[in-house]
């Protein structure tokens, strides 16, 4: 199994550059980055996590210009959105960018995804917290044909454009794995439906473990082969034995917190959770 990691990219935080290359030489196998466009004042949208919400969430880089620079200085490193909140990106410019990214980085880039929480955020982008999902998903719908058809063409509610040439494609083929963050049976239903993988929280008590199973046996009710999703657990505990036990579950891969912290104390921080980066790898 492999064990990654992933960081708020705050304009005031350490250099997303330095951390990749920190986490590629400790051994760490990825880094995602959360994103959000912007932080609306009025906060109409309570924070989830309860109480005011972190600084951080006001302050993070762009997600794939942030990742591009990650890519620039490392070899190795897959690079992901932890998430990409799609329903606030137009499809046919982010459907370049992750091309793009993909491209120039040799194929490390992962698509991590989701609905969004912050409504009033995501009405400022047009869309509409009733309707996210479905937006979302013709989104990515025309993002892959955009990526896989020499001649594209996407006709939808939310999306409409006759054929088009769509330059770079992605490296990866037919495209980056597209990995769908959430714990409910309408999320796995989602993954099993269009994307190729998941990406649940271990929060509030969610057992993952047995989330995987449940994935699984969705898939086979819905006749898609489970071996065909991967699993990546984001914000995995920082326990050796809770990650052999995602390991022992056929799990792919976990990603560990780096806290919002200065760069020396992120630097520290590294070290103390670089074992970790060696569970599951072979020796």
């Amino acid at each position: 199994m492999e064990v990654g990691a992933f960081y708020f990219p705050a304009d005031y935080g350490i250099n997303i550059a330095k951390l990749a290359r920190a986490l590629e030489d400790r051994g760490f196998a990825s880094l995602f980055v959360p994103e959000h466009t912007h932080i609306p004042v009025s906060r109409k949208t309570p924070f989830p996590g309860g109480g005011e919400l972190p600084k951080r969430y006001a302050h993070t880089h762009d997600p794939f210009v942030c990742l591009s620079f990650a890519a620039a200085a490392t070899k190795k490193l897959k690079l992901g959105t932890g998430i990409c909140l799609v329903p606030q990106h137009e499809p046919i410019v982010t459907a370049k960018a992750i091309a793009s990214l993909d491209q120039l980085s040799d194929g490390r880039f992962i698509f991590g995804i989701g609905g969004g929480w912050n409504v009033d955020e995501m009405e400022n982008h047009g869309a509409r917290y009733e309707t996210r999902f479905k937006q979302m998903r013709e989104y990515v719908l025309a993002m892959k044909a955009l990526w896989t058809e020499e001649e594209a063409s996407f006709h939808g509610e939310f999306v409409n454009f006759d054929p088009v040439w769509s330059y770079p494609k992605p490296a990866q083929r037919p495209h980056p794995p597209i990995i769908l963050g959430g714990e409910t049976d309408h999320t796995l239903r989602r993954v099993i439906d269009y994307c190729d993988g998941w990406f649940p929280r271990p929060r509030g008590g969610f057992d993952v473990v047995k989330g995987v199973q449940r994935l699984r046996d969705m898939a086979r009710e819905k006749g898609r082969d489970p071996s065909s999703l991967m699993t990546i657990v984001f914000g995995a505990p920082n326990d050796a034995k809770v990650l052999e036990s995602y390991e022992k579950a056929g799990i792919e891969s976990a990603v560990l917190a780096i806290p919002d912290e200065s760069p020396d104390e992120i630097m520290r921080y590294l070290d103390t959770i670089a074992p970790l980066a060696k569970v599951g790898v072979a020796a």
